[in-house]
């Protein structure tokens, strides 16, 4: 108790909003890999679904809202593209999530923070 004494309490609070920043930045960073690892694995599926089939067959697919027909074989370059861009986009912000991950741990030793949970 006798060292939150001696931080001046404009100090406190500016500490305060530096973690809640550091928290909501880390928790939306978390939510949009949530997010991406979710579709990734939606369009896993469709591709393990729709490889062994004839590649003639027709099958449908949503595009910006319109249900269009095509075949397996126009289908499935673009779901393996888009599969691998969103494996891309995840590296990247699991990367972004562990730097920022890192600043925070670096910023709580520099300023001397301890969290206590209530």
């Amino acid at each position: 108790m006798a060292s939150q004494a001696q931080v001046n309490p404009k100090r406190q609070q500016e500490l305060q909003l530096q973690y809640s920043n550091y928290k909501n930045t880390l928790q939306q960073l978390a939510q949009k890999i949530g997010d991406i690892e979710q579709e990734a694995e939606e369009h896993k599926l469709v591709i393990e679904t729709l490889d062994p089939l004839p590649k003639d067959r027709k099958c449908f697919r949503m595009v910006n809202g319109v249900l269009v027909e095509r075949t397996v074989e126009d289908v499935l370059p673009s779901l393996k593209t888009n599969s691998d861009g969103l494996k891309q986009v995840l590296e990247e912000l699991l990367k972004q999530y562990k730097s920022k991950q890192t600043d925070l741990d670096n910023w709580k030793k520099k300023n001397n923070i301890q969290v206590v949970q209530p």
